[in-house]
């Protein structure tokens, strides 16, 4: 089973309504916007996901990219939209991704805060792209942590002639240990002519350079990271630039991973990625719902039963494990047994005694 955690959406038409206040005083209320696919952009969508298909993948999550922070009185999921109009295909999963660019007008919050909760239940996988150190810091932080709007993904601008941020050690290795996994866009080492976080981000370079910052930047990640908890997608608009995931694990392993490490790039860590975040629904990222046992109930009485009869049988003389006196401990143990111990025991070692007198009378 492969994963595309990353099929960026085109441009897509919206239309905004504004509506009047009740008192007639001239006010007008904002109306979130209502965004329409046409006909050729869904057809374009179709045939990207054949091509996906065909390639081998099985698991696509489609990516929509919120510059800054999340409005709540504007923002609309397009991606529940698009979904709705695509074909079923037998075997093949749709997830739905959201995706914030973080820049310095981010630092002071962008949006993904308790009060707006109910915005993020409809998406399945969080994603932060942090261009600034304080939103990196962040990311791997706070947005890592166990709650509802938990952020699993963090994307780096791989290919930005240099990075805004250093890749601190403590802040890969909490991010890692919260659960988070760090995003490569194969996209970037073709050129990054179709990567939609570069046209967002602003000075991003295309062709040879931007390869040349891909490798640098990937490198280094590599490097922090130790090859662990690396996401590989693709990121890619023009079909020209998918590639299958063997195409994929090759140019990974270039980056001097394992091949094995390299192939699970695209295969066990994205799977664990969207099972961890499906416990954003739960209690503190609970795997499965834990049951409520009233006391007093028939199913305690009976667990309460069952554990007193296990420590009944632990502590019968049977379970015991019986040790061998030594030589010199036979008259303790023979008195902690009791009297009828003490009888078997000495009549047993009478014999012994009878011999060893009858040798002395020889000796004699």
């Amino acid at each position: 089973m492969y994963f595309d955690l990353n099929v960026p959406i085109p441009n897509f038409v919206q239309s905004s309504s504004q509506v009047t206040s009740k008192k007639g005083k001239g006010k007008q209320q904002s109306v979130a916007p209502s965004f329409t696919f046409t006909a050729s952009q869904i057809n374009g969508i179709e045939t990207r996901v054949d091509f996906l298909v065909r390639l081998g993948y099985t698991v696509i999550a489609f990516n929509q990219l919120v510059h800054k922070k999340v409005d709540p009185k504007t923002h609309t999921n397009v991606v529940d939209v698009l979904v709705g109009r695509l074909k079923k295909r037998p075997g093949i999963v749709y997830l739905r991704r959201l995706s914030i660019i973080l820049d310095e007008d981010s630092e002071k919050g962008f949006g993904l805060t308790n009060a707006n909760a109910s915005i993020f239940t409809s998406y399945d996988l969080i994603g932060l792209i942090p261009l600034t150190q304080a939103t990196f810091s962040l990311a791997c932080l706070t947005h890592s942590m166990p709650s509802p709007l938990t952020a699993h993904i963090i994307s780096l601008p791989l290919t930005l002639p240099r990075l805004s941020f250093y890749l601190k050690h403590t802040l890969i290795r909490t991010a890692i240990k919260n659960g988070a996994v760090f995003e490569i866009s194969y996209v970037g080492a073709l050129g990054g002519e179709n990567d939609p976080i570069l046209c967002s981000a602003g000075g991003a370079e295309n062709g040879s350079t931007a390869k040349r910052n891909w490798w640098a930047a990937t490198k280094e990640l590599t490097r922090v990271t130790k090859g662990r908890s690396l996401l590989v997608s693709g990121g890619v608009l023009a079909e020209a630039d998918l590639r299958a995931p063997a195409d994929v694990a090759n140019l990974i392993a270039l980056l001097g991973l394992p091949q094995d490490v390299a192939r699970s790039s695209s295969t066990k860590v994205p799977k664990s990625l969207v099972l961890r975040a499906q416990t954003r629904s739960t209690y503190r990222a609970v795997f499965s719902e834990p049951t409520v046992v009233i006391p007093g109930s028939p199913s305690t009485a009976v667990s309460i039963e069952s554990q007193l009869s296990d420590t009944a049988n632990l502590d019968s003389p049977t379970l015991q494990s019986k040790k061998r006196p030594r030589e010199g401990e036979v008259d303790t143990e023979l008195s902690r047994q009791g009297e009828a111990a003490t009888i078997t025991a000495t009549g047993g070692l009478e014999p012994k005694v009878q011999k060893k007198r009858k040798k002395n009378k020889g000796g004699q």
